[in-house]
Formats: structure tokens, sequence, C-alpha cells
């Protein structure tokens, strides 16, 4: 028997790897403009925003939209050493490609967790090889640009998780009258 995954347990995971990704100080889920940056959240921040949900013949493909985003430091003292040698290379009023480098080197941290299920077995799994949650296909990782009081900078991308579903008929929640005329 599949044990079929919900909407929540897809949400969740996509969260707990953010969560538990080093360079990620927080994480947040739904349109992407309920992103308060009113209330200063902690960056880097993930955002994951669902936008449709595919059926296959065993499966389901939940669709996300994920957002990788961090505040560009417009301070003359960001650089370090290294950037300093730099200047003519290095736009030196503020740390944009730092914040793209970093916002991108994340997206392909999460894109790899989820392609080779590397952290499906943390809990409740008793077969490290078994994908509970993988992905397929190439990705397309595009910068973008907001300015908000702050310039706020990263990637998005596109990405389909797939988990088994036997749409067992079972345990439906109906009379057992049936529909027929």
């Amino acid at each position: 028997m599949v044990n079929n995954k919900t909407y929540n347990n897809v949400v969740n995971t996509l969260l707990r790897l953010g969560e538990y990704h080093e360079q990620i100080s927080t994480t947040s889920v739904g349109d992407i403009y309920d992103i308060n940056l009113e209330v200063m959240e902690k960056f880097p921040l993930m955002h994951v925003n669902p936008t449709s949900v595919e059926t296959g013949d065993s499966q389901l493909t939940y669709n996300f939209q994920v957002f990788i985003m961090d505040m560009v430091s417009e301070k003359s003292d960001w650089q370090t050493k290294q950037h300093e040698l730099l200047t003519k290379l290095v736009n030196t009023e503020n740390n944009e490609q730092e914040v793209f480098n970093q916002t991108l080197a994340i997206c392909t941290d999460i894109i790899g967790m989820l392609r080779h299920s590397s952290r499906q077995s943390i809990e409740g799994v008793n077969d490290i090889n078994e994908p509970i949650y993988f992905t397929q296909d190439q990705f397309t990782i595009e910068p973008f640009q907001e300015r908000f009081d702050n310039l706020c900078c990263g990637f998005v991308f596109n990405i389909g998780v797939l988990v088994q579903n036997d749409f067992q008929t079972c345990n439906i929640p109906v009379n057992t009258s049936g529909a027929g005329y």
C-alpha cells in the first residue's frame, strides 16, 4: 500500500529543507505578496509559492515557485579584502553580486536535495534509498531585484515535487448509495 503524501506533507517538507539549511534564516509559504518586509524578516529568506498540482497514473506533482532572496547592503564598508582587490570587476557600492552568488548556491542546494533525495532519511524512513519526495528534469533559475525600503535580490525557480499516489477509492468519505441514475 502506498503512503499517499498530502499537500501539507509536501509544503512542510520544503519548509523543513529551508529551515535546516544553515544559510537560510527564514522560511515562509503563500503568495509572493504575503512576504512581510515591514516586520523585518531575517534574511536570507526562502519563500514557497504553491502554483498547481498535476495528476499522473500513480503520482501527484506539486508545483511551486521557490524564491531565495536577501537584502543588499548599500554600506560603503561591506567589502572584504578580496573584493578590494577586484574593484574594477565588482560594483563596490553594494554587495549585490555577492547576494546573487549566495542565493544561487542555495537554489542549487534545494534542487539537489530533492533531486537526489539526500535529506529523506532524517526521521521516520526505514529505507534511505526510497525517494519519498523527489524532483526531475532541468530547471531555469531566474534572477530578480525588487526595491522596497531596501534593495532585495535573489533567484526564483519553478519546481515540481513528485510523490506517489495510488488514488485509493476504499476510504473515500461518501455514502454507499451510488451516484448513477
